[in-house]
């Protein structure tokens, strides 16, 4: 079976995006699926299971007779889309998706993959971009033409979703998209190494340059607005001050899309560690390379990993999947929805979002209940196993691609 995989990020390009991409097409290469990638100039090539064809320019309208080009040449069984709005550079092109290769194609399977379904920015089009949009819709039919995603939900045959609040909002959107919707939860985009006789525990240390008592609190994940540092950063505060022994590892960098921002963003959280007194127990590690196993070196060396999300905790959180697979006690918050998966006390710790005092109390819980830290390790690879497993995550997504299903 000859699967296009398309995606407008891939490494080295350093944003979730690009691991879920890779991770996804290596699992798919290993089942023996001839997996074929079309995505953005710059891409890696070499060293590869699966072709890479780093052909895209910027996906905008003068792509699309490239595009078309290419997948009348590929001539896959089907087609799988990575979407979420910035890996292609906000542009409307590529949410005709399904249409320009139903038509360039007819009847080829057509699978979206809903990394989030996040809102376009339509001011960043520009009044050119804007006139052959319209034009294409009317070219497609006006009905059941979203504003924000043009065709994908009315002509994807199955829409992959990451979490239950993703598809709420794409059934909100479009109701009949119920029908189409399968909830695959992203698994850990990095390698986890065996922790058998604490080799990668004690490497992850040494690496850090912890003592061997210290207590280890990890965040891990990209670092921008929303992921809840700003309660972390108090909350440990509260933490040291009570007299406890414990180091703060934060664990990434900035992801490309938000690095213009990111790079005030980072250095106000710095300055926000040094006004608290706090940054001399606190790692920031920076950004690694993509094709480093450093990061399951990190994870084995936490005691906890901390996710204090400000929207609360959701399957879409590779992050979360990437702790839960190290077996890792995990603290993270409640939103306003709780997906079912989650059990508070059994595979996950939950406190309020954006409450410093409520987050210290279940840091100093974890930190005094070795039992507790138990239960929640071995809940959470139980929750690893069931949804957060690349064998079971190829299974559904071949599934899905499978016109027979």
């Amino acid at each position: 079976m000859k699967i296009l995989v398309i995606s407008g990020a891939f490494p080295p390009m350093p944003i979730a995006e690009s691991g879920h991409t890779l991770h996804l097409c290596q699992q798919m290469a290993s089942q023996g699926v001839d997996v074929q990638l079309l995505t953005s100039r710059g891409a890696v090539t070499d060293g590869l299971p699966f072709i890479v064809h780093p052909i895209m320019r910027d996906w905008s309208w003068r792509d699309l007779p490239r595009f078309v080009r290419f997948v009348k040449r590929c001539a896959p069984h089907a087609i799988l889309m990575i979407y979420i709005v910035h890996i292609y550079n906000d542009h409307p092109m590529i949410t005709f998706a399904p249409t320009i290769c139903k038509f360039a194609l007819p009847g080829i399977r057509f699978v979206t993959q809903f990394e989030n379904p996040m809102s376009v920015r339509v001011n960043t089009w520009s009044r050119v971009t804007r006139i052959i949009k319209k034009i294409a819709k009317g070219c497609v039919g006006g009905e059941g033409v979203d504003y924000e995603f043009s065709t994908l939900l009315r002509d994807s045959d199955r829409l992959i979703v990451l979490c239950g609040q993703h598809e709420a909002r794409l059934v909100n959107l479009r109701p009949a998209a119920a029908q189409k919707c399968v909830l695959i939860p992203p698994p850990p985009t990095l390698k986890v190494l065996e922790g058998r006789n604490g080799g990668p525990r004690h490497a992850g240390r040494e690496l850090l340059n912890v003592k061997s008592d210290d207590f280890v609190l990890m965040y891990f994940g990209y670092i921008y607005g929303s992921k809840g540092l700003e309660t972390l950063l108090p909350a440990f505060r509260l933490v040291r001050g009570r007299g406890r022994n414990a180091r703060l590892v934060i664990a990434g960098g900035m992801p490309a899309h938000l690095r213009e921002h990111g790079v005030q963003y980072l250095k106000d959280l710095k300055e926000l560690a040094t006004a608290l007194g706090i940054d001399n127990d606190i790692i920031w590690t920076g950004q690694w390379d993509w094709d480093k196993d450093i990061e399951s070196l990190y994870l084995h060396a936490a005691d906890v990993c901390i996710l204090p999300f400000d929207f609360g905790v959701a399957m879409n959180n590779s992050t979360l999947a990437a702790a839960a697979a190290h077996g890792l006690p995990i603290i993270s918050t409640r939103g306003e929805i709780l997906e079912q998966f989650f059990l508070h006390g059994e595979n996950v710790f939950l406190c309020p979002p954006r409450d410093p005092e409520a987050l210290a109390t279940a840091i100093q819980m974890l930190m005094d209940q070795a039992e507790l830290r138990r239960r929640l390790g071995a809940g959470a690879l139980k929750l690893a196993d069931e949804w957060f497993s690349w064998e079971r995550a190829v299974e559904r997504t071949l599934a899905a691609l499978n016109p027979r299903q």
